[in-house]
This record gives structure tokens, sequence and C-alpha cells, in this order.
């Protein structure tokens, strides 16, 4: 039924004049309370007079934020997105001073920092009320979201039938830890424990040997993610390291897979990509890391910020959130220290400002953006979630910080769905991830040295001296200059390299490169693959060093007699080309479908020359990461391998009962088949969504609705 347009004007004229009564009350109260803050000429006002004084100010600062905020945002928008958001606090506080100077007779004075302060107080009252009046009618808070997601009203009153497809990616969270977060009672992600039990059924599926986001999500967005061997690697043509998540890279990651398909991506019909790596081919994005690096109007990837930030409410409960997570991750760092947990990595410098824009910014961020695509009805949504991943690399993937995340990302999950409600279409929702994470202490904690420093060692070139005090290290430097047949190290232990040994012309220091537990050796002076043969002249203890070292699992390199050969520990060899194996399968630990990903790796024209694989405890999934990461994935190895796919149970089945879901490329086939069936019978979403849009609260951060790239959120 239409509600009549005399009662919606009634109705939010009431809304404007409760927000304007409790911005009113709040500079009343904060008048009180703060010494360097008043609303009273010099001479003293009767409670009237200081009461319309607070009135007077507290609309003059409504009305400058609802005109002159979103100017100011869009003004800033080529500001870089952490740096406004610690501006939101200086730019309210300016708005404030502003109005104040509105008043007659300078009755409002503030100092600068008090200022600050009042405009963050007085911007959350407003906003948690005309939230709590919104929620309680539906033309309201649909008029609401429409608002902040940065559309018109009405634009799209009536979409398609057919419905929408929105899928949401967890990143880095496994399938065994989903199952565990969404069973027995008082599950810890309520919302995806009712989408198990009211119409959704889950899957898990086999990642490539490249278990992160740059290998995963493109081959998920575009259909192939062919010569990615890992998150960062060294290509001897160009002469350059490659990182998935740098706006460069990810641009030429996408255009190769373009050319390669030859198809625009799952989103290419009318989609939208929110906080991804690579676009898929949308027309709509925004956080995308292939398109950061754009410059003018065809580059939208910032106007999610514009969207979310326009509004100073938003901004400022982000910007308060922001902070509060800043504080919240000193403190857990803190107390984990206090309570020595191992393993356990450095948390300090940067990292605290950086978990809070994963977790609290680009989430927001994100989560405004999807709504706003619900409204506008888009075919296609696919927006990536990054603050688990991100926590879960330096607490672990199991640990209590890293639940709070999974708790925080669940009421998202439940805004989302209940925003669904207003769309002009029906959505189906599917939530997945790519990829897990494999625990243990890093590599460098467990065994007191890099995997550069023992590559270095291995090859007789100098490491630092606690490299050099390690058993692994002292190991490794002894065994390489006894197969060069040089004289013993003095015992001096600070001398670890003998300056007059003899050097191989022309050789170059070895590329060592990290991707979790993935090590990438490369020799830039050696043109494409060095073979094993070659390596054994240049560096005689190199391999041997590598493959009999504890903490490495097993070591490919390619051979001029036999090609791809799997190396591990005691001699032990993996044939790929003729499954030949000689001693232990160094594969055997690493599951049965372990060689068929090596070997597909191994055809990639930048697979490095050397790629390393940490050892991996079958009985435990541990890890030891060639990364500061306690929670790592990238290569084989414990559940970093298995992500999950959870459906809605009118689409078909992924594959057939009993058959295994491997590769992301598979995935993305079976993702563009769920769009396909959009055309054909159609099926409610089912209760479960539509109680959750009733029931779940909104997250803490959030108004209803409501990575600086780096190299460790994948």
């Amino acid at each position: 039924m239409r509600i009549p347009r005399w009662t919606s004007l009634s109705g939010a004229l009431f809304r404007v004049l409760a927000v304007w009564l409790v911005s009113s009350l709040t500079l009343l109260v904060l008048a009180a309370l703060l010494p360097d803050f008043r609303l009273q000429s010099a001479s003293g006002d009767s409670l009237t007079g200081t009461a319309v004084t607070a009135a007077l100010g507290a609309g003059a600062f409504g009305l400058l934020s609802a005109v002159v905020w979103p100017l100011l945002v869009r003004a800033l928008l080529l500001v870089p997105a952490l740096v406004l958001g610690l501006l939101v606090f200086f730019l309210n506080g300016s708005l404030l001073l502003l109005a104040l100077d509105l008043i007659p007779e300078g009755r409002g004075q503030a100092a600068p920092q008090t200022a600050v302060i009042v405009a963050a107080v007085m911007s959350a009252a407003s906003s948690a009320t005309s939230a709590f009046l919104a929620v309680r009618n539906d033309e309201a808070y649909h008029r609401r979201l429409v608002r902040l997601a940065g559309r018109r009203h009405g634009s799209r009153a009536r979409g398609p039938a057919t419905p929408g497809t929105l899928f949401l990616q967890l990143d880095g969270l496994g399938h065994d830890l989903l199952c565990e977060a969404t069973g027995g009672e008082g599950p810890l992600m309520e919302t995806v424990a009712r989408w198990r039990c009211e119409g959704h059924r889950l899957t898990p599926w086999r990642t490539d040997w490249s278990s992160q986001t740059g290998a995963s999500q493109l081959a998920l967005l575009h259909g192939s993610n062919e010569d990615v061997p890992a998150f960062r690697w060294y290509e001897k043509d160009t002469r350059t390291v490659v990182v998935s998540n740098r706006p460069s890279s990810a641009a030429a990651l996408q255009r190769r897979a373009i050319e390669r398909t030859g198809d625009g991506g799952l989103l290419a019909r009318d989609g939208a990509s929110r906080g991804n790596l690579f676009s898929g081919g949308a027309d709509q994005v925004a956080l995308v890391m292939s398109v950061a690096a754009r410059r003018g109007r065809h580059n939208r990837s910032r106007a999610g910020y514009f969207a979310y930030f326009s509004d100073p409410a938003n901004a400022t409960r982000t910007a308060v959130s922001f902070v509060a997570e800043v504080v919240r991750e000193i403190v857990q760092s803190l107390r984990t220290r206090l309570r020595r947990e191992v393993p356990r990595v450095a948390r300090g410098g940067l990292y605290p400002v950086l978990r809070a824009f994963a977790t609290v910014v680009e989430r927001d961020v994100v989560v405004a953006a999807v709504i706003g695509d619900l409204l506008a009805g888009r075919t296609a949504v696919y927006a990536d979630l990054v603050a688990y991943d991100e926590v879960a690399h330096h607490s672990g993937p199991a640990h209590r910080d890293a639940r709070q995340v999974l708790r925080s990302l669940d009421r998202a999950l439940a805004l989302i769905a209940r925003a669904a409600r207003h769309a002009p279409r029906p959505y189906r929702i599917v939530l997945l991830s790519d990829h897990g994470q494999s625990h243990g202490p890093t590599f460098r904690e467990r065994y007191g040295l890099s995997l550069q420093d023992l590559v270095r060692a291995g090859c007789g070139l100098p490491v630092p001296r606690r490299a050099g005090r390690s058993p692994s290290g002292a190991e490794a430097r002894a065994a390489a200059r006894a197969a060069l047949h040089r004289p013993e190290e003095p015992a001096t232990p600070h001398r670890l390299e003998d300056p007059a040994a003899p050097r191989e012309p022309g050789s170059a220091h070895p590329v060592v490169l990290a991707s979790g537990n993935l090590g990438l050796v490369s020799f830039p002076d050696v043109p494409g693959r060095i073979t094993r043969e070659e390596l054994d002249r240049r560096h005689p203890a190199l391999l041997t060093t590598l493959a009999d070292h504890p903490g490495i699992g097993f070591v490919l390199v390619r051979s001029a007699a036999h090609g791809p050969v799997v190396l591990g520990p005691a001699g032990a060899e993996h044939h790929l080309d003729t499954g030949r194996v000689i001693g232990a399968d160094p594969l055997a630990p690493f599951g049965e479908r372990a060689a068929d990903a090596v070997r597909r790796t191994d055809r990639f024209p930048h697979t490095a020359d050397l790629m390393i694989n940490s050892v991996c405890d079958p009985a435990t999934g541990a890890v030891h990461a060639f990364e500061e990461q306690i929670g790592s994935h990238g290569g084989l190895g414990g559940a970093q391998s298995h992500p999950f796919l959870l459906w809605p149970a009118e689409l078909t089945s992924p594959v057939a009962d009993g058959e295994p879901l491997t590769g992301a490329e598979q995935v993305h086939r079976v993702l563009r088949r769920w769009l396909a069936e959009a055309d054909g019978p159609q099926l409610p979403l089912g209760p479960a969504v539509d109680e959750l849009r009733h029931e779940e609260p909104a997250p803490e951060g959030f108004s209803p609705p409501g990575r600086p790239p780096q190299d460790k959120s994948r």
C-alpha cells in the first residue's frame, strides 16, 4: 500500500524536529560539562536564552553539515582515504566553530580542541536519534538507506522480476572454521548459522597452489589465474617484482586475464565491484585496486568514500570507531605479550592504524556501497570484507581477537540482509571465501633465521650474525663451504664470508620473496628458468641445504634431464612428468591433489627458479610462514587451501555429489552458471533472511545502513 505524500512529509518533519531537539539538548549538556565551551554572552543569560542559543547553534550546525559537508568530502576525494578518515574530526569541529560564529551577539564560543569533541558528540547523538526513528518506519528507513548510498529516492522504484545475485567474500575464512563458528548452541556467527539452517548449503573447495587473494580472486572474477605463481614474484623479462595488491600490478594482472579469456569478467553485465583487488568488468567500482591508479572521470573507485563520508554523522561514527579499534589492538597486543602467548609476532608501528582501516573504515564503506547497489537493483555485486584476514595474520586464525572480528562481520551481513528487503528486486546472497588460513610459528621464530638467510647461506653468501649463529645457518654455511672446497670458517663468529674466496663470474645474488609459507627464489642473471644441473654447478650445496632443512616440506626445480622435479629430505624426489618417486614422496603430506597443483604452477612462464613450500604438520595443519605472520596462506598445507561456498538452495549444486570442487577457475564457472540461472524459475530468499531483517541489531560503528594497500592483507 502506498503511503500518502502528506504522511511522508509529516513524518519527515517530525524526525527533523526530533533530531534538532536532541542536538540542542546535547549542546546544553556539553556546555555545562566543558569549561572551554559556552552558550551565553559574557554578562550571562537566562535559562530560556541559553536554550534558544543552543537551538540556534544546533540548527546552524545541522544545516552546514547537510550543505557544506558533502562539498568538502567531494573536494577531498583525491586525498588518501586513510588521511580523509583522520581529517573527519578536524573538519567537523571547524563546521561547529562556523555554526557558533553565526549565533548573534557572540553567545556561542568554544576552544578549537573543545569544538572537535562537541562536534563528534553531537553528530553521534543526532545520528543515533535519526536511525532510531527511521528503523521504526519502513518508508523512512528506505529513504535513509537511499540517501546514505548516494542514490536519489525513487529513481528505480521498480526493478526486474528476476533476482539479482550478491557475492559476499569473507577474506581468509576457511571452511572448517566457518563450520565451527556456525555450529553448536549460541554460534559465533548467528546470521550465517541461520542461513545454513534455513535455505543455504555449504560446499568446500580447494585452492590452487597459490592460496591467496591475488590468484583466487583474479580467477573468481575474471576466469583465469594463469601465470600467477604467488602473491609476489620476480619477472626476469621486465626485471620487476609483481605484488598482487599494488595498483599497477593488479591492473596488469587484470589486463592479462582479460586478454587470455577474451571476456570482460563476472560483473560485466550491470555489475558492481566493492573492496576487491580486481573489477570483474564492473562499471560501478569502489575501493578496487586494479583501477585505483587511474585518474580522471572514468575512475570511480573513490566514489564509495564520497557516498559514505558525505554524511557527517556517518563520518564521525566511523572515525570514533577507528580510534576505538586502534586502542583495542594496542590493548590486545599488550595482553598477548603479558600472557606470553606463543606463537606471536610484533604488532607495533603502524599496524594498529592499518588494522583499524581494514576492520572499520573499509568495512563500513564497502557495506554502505553494497547497500546502495541493492537499492539500485544491480544484477550482480561482488564485495570483499578483509577484516578477518588482516587480524588473523597477526593474532592467529582461531584466536579470540580474530573471533571478535568474525562476530562483527556477522552483524554486517545481517545489516546487508535487512537492507535487501528495500531493494527493487529479490536478491540471492552467496557467501564465499577465497582461501583459508593456516596457523603456526613463523620460520624465523622457529629456526632463528629467515628463508633469505638460509638461501644466502646455502649459496655461500654473507648472512646476518644472528642467523649465522643459528643451527640452521651454521649448518648451511658449513655445507656450502665444503661443497665449494673452501677452508673451514675461522672461529670468530662475526666473519661470515671469506673476502678472498673466488666468485662465479657474472653471478648475482638471488632474489628471495615470500608469500605466506611459499618461498620463491630467482637468479636474475640467468635467462628463463635455471636448471637443476646449472644450479648444482653454481651453488652445489643450495638444493641439499633447502631440501634437508626441517622447516621445508619440498622444493620445486626444473631439471634439464627429467623436467619438473620436487625435492624432499634425505634425497627424496618426485618427477612430475613421469610420476616416478624416489624415497618418501615429498608431496604426500599435502594431499592427493598436491602433485596436480604443483604441476600446473610449474608450467607458468613466470614461475620462480625455485619454489619452496614450508613443512606442514599432518596432525595439526601447522605451517611456518616465511613472512612475519602466525596465520598465513599462499602455499600448500593446512586450512589455507580449503575455503567455502555457502549458496542458496534454489541454485543448482556447484558439482555433482562426490566430485571435488578444485581451483578458483572452476568456481568462476559455477558463479557464472548461477548468474545465468536468474532467467529461470525463481524462488524467494526464504524465511531466514526475512526474519533477520527485523531481529538482528545493527553492528557497532554502523549507521543504518550503514588496504591502504599493504602486502599482509590478502
